[in-house]
């Protein structure tokens, strides 16, 4: 089905308890696994068009967010979907109860009973006030994001479409960009730094009302994280910063060097090349046509997929007044549709997102066609990131199709960004860490210990007198530190192990596609480290593992310059 003409029904909240009441008497009362398997995948039915609904609400309302119907829908969502929350733990609580945990075990899925008991730790009905609150204070950052409206070079434009400027082979129109961007946050700084204080506030609350010191044992649970906990992540975070961020330092001379400048600043970080990066060519329709035409000939699965995306309109890419920021792929499952949201803005990013959120839109296709229930059809959000990440690399043999002769550009340029900004999802994570261990920080504190890792994770850059850059507050464009806390190491752990299916298609395309192919068909049946150990490479927080990744990439930089 079409997305504009996919319907949307406000979910009935009574009708929904008295379907969970009748699933909890069922489960209760069922003689065996296959009818407690039946009565699960009953209300499984319902909860996925709760999700579809939410979905659509969501992406509705972030292509126009001054669309009042679906502000109002949004808003009714934030208080709604906690209330829903409680009902999901009921059943999921009557379920952990089974006396045939093995037989449901071998019907639904052995990892869906370690995913249920972390879910049910993560919610009690004492949060849903604070829940409600978490998803207004969200949805205000939202609203002040997408509200912003700068003027530069004689233009009125949101903020994503400074994007091409922050590239500009002008050193000075490259400044002037981030100083523009610089002075809106500054502008809304009061604003900016009372939802964040509130949302620390209201996270605390929530974490130690579950019997937690501070939010974060609760954040990570939320995630579903399975395997590891903080102190693998805080091991990564260290080899990262002992292994590869002296890799990345010798990159960024060079990058120097090409640039011909005394230093990096901000402003300079992201120019790859003094002539200017590589930018796609033609316009978005062009764009998108290459993208049809790289799925195409890549696989037979992706030519299926695409033409299914295309068909249906399930890609609202163009930056415009009133859109949302950022980029994402949201599910609908009740039609088995993946939905990919983009700001278009001129520059290589673009291309990225057909390849990021299509690997992501890719993988929530397949899992949905192998009949797994729909808490196991997706992995925990790092392996969701394998799916994109890789997808940006193993499309390699099609990137000309967008760049033409500024095809090599692009490959390096972005080989160094990917691994590039590995200590940057770092800084933002181990940041996150600091703030919730220490929630009474003040907003100037918080931005002394942003400061303070910028100069762990990124020391090659100069802010100079850049405004709200310079003070330490660039962490507040970051929209997941705000929207989902301690999302985004992910990112980090992802593009480790797309850069090591990236270096084993060099030696073995057609292999190495088919490891990702049966990756992505795993969904969520596997934890991260057995879905990366399926494909025959290593977990980036097994010792080592980044300083062989650094040298292998720093290798290939120098084997195939420009």
């Amino acid at each position: 089905m079409k997305f504009s003409e996919m319907p949307y029904v406000r979910p009935d909240l009574e009708q929904l308890k008295t379907l969970a009441q009748q699933t909890v008497a069922g489960l209760n009362n069922a003689g065996s696994a296959a009818e407690q398997a039946e009565h699960y995948r009953a209300f499984e039915t319902a909860e996925k068009n709760v999700e579809t609904m939410s979905a659509l609400v969501f992406i509705r309302h972030s292509i126009d967010t001054q669309d009042e119907f679906y502000t109002r829908e949004q808003d009714w969502m934030d208080q709604a979907m906690p209330q829903f929350e409680e009902l999901r733990q009921q059943v999921n609580l009557a379920l952990l109860r089974s006396p045939y945990r093995r037989e449901l075990g071998e019907l639904l899925g052995q990892l869906l009973f370690t995913n249920l008991e972390i879910a049910v730790r993560s919610f009690k009905p004492e949060l849903m006030p604070l829940m409600a609150e978490e998803n207004k204070l969200v949805s205000d950052y939202q609203k002040l994001y997408a509200s912003a409206m700068v003027e530069f070079d004689g233009k009125t434009m949101p903020l994503p479409m400074l994007g091409p400027y922050k590239q500009s082979t002008d050193r000075a129109v490259r400044k002037a960009a981030y100083e523009t961007e610089g002075r809106f946050f500054d502008e809304h700084r009061e604003e900016l730094d009372t939802i964040y204080d509130s949302l620390i506030k209201n996270r605390t609350a929530q974490g130690k009302l579950m019997g937690y010191d501070n939010f974060i044992p609760l954040g990570y649970d939320r995630l579903g994280r399975n395997c590891y906990g903080p102190a693998k992540v805080a091991a990564f975070r260290q080899q990262v910063a002992q292994d590869l961020v002296p890799v990345i330092s010798r990159l960024k001379k060079v990058q120097q060097q090409r640039l011909g400048l005394e230093k990096l600043s901000l402003y300079d970080d992201v120019m790859n090349f003094a002539d200017g990066n590589a930018t796609p060519e033609g316009t978005a329709d062009d764009i998108l046509a290459a993208g049809l035409q790289m799925y195409h000939g890549l696989s037979p699965e992706t030519a299926e997929f695409i033409d299914f995306l295309y068909e249906n309109e399930l890609l609202d890419v163009l930056s415009k007044p009133g859109k949302g920021p950022g980029g994402f792929c949201s599910a609908l499952p009740d039609y088995q549709s993946p939905f990919i949201f983009a700001n278009f803005n001129g520059t290589s990013a673009d291309v990225d997102v057909l390849t990021h959120e299509a690997g992501h839109a890719f993988a929530d296709y397949r899992a949905a066609r192998k009949g797994y229930v729909r808490a196991l059809q997706s992995p925990t959000i790092e392996a969701c990131e394998c799916h994109s990440m890789s997808m940006e690399f193993l499309t390699q043999d099609f990137h000309h199709l967008f760049f033409g002769k500024d095809t090599r550009k692009y490959e390096i340029s972005h080989c160094e960004d990917s691994i590039g900004f590995i200590p940057y999802g770092c800084m933002v994570d181990e940041f996150q860490h600091r703030v919730y261990e220490n929630p009474n920080l003040t907003p100037d504190q918080r931005n002394a210990v942003w400061m303070e890792l910028e100069k762990k994770y990124r020391p090659w850059l100069d802010f100079e007198e850049l405004p709200f850059f310079s003070r330490g507050a660039g962490w507040q464009r970051q929209l997941h530190i705000y929207l989902m806390p301690f999302y985004y190491i992910d990112y980090c752990m992802a593009q480790s192990v797309a850069l090591q299916f990236w270096i084993a298609s060099m030696a073995d395309r057609e292999g190495t596609w088919k490891k990702y192919l049966a990756f992505a068909d795993l969904g969520g049946t596997r934890s991260f480290e057995e879905l990366v150990r399926s494909a025959g490479l290593e977990v980036p927080y097994e010792d080592g593992c980044m300083e062989k990744i650094g040298l292998a990439v720093e290798q290939w930089l120098k084997n195939n310059p420009l």
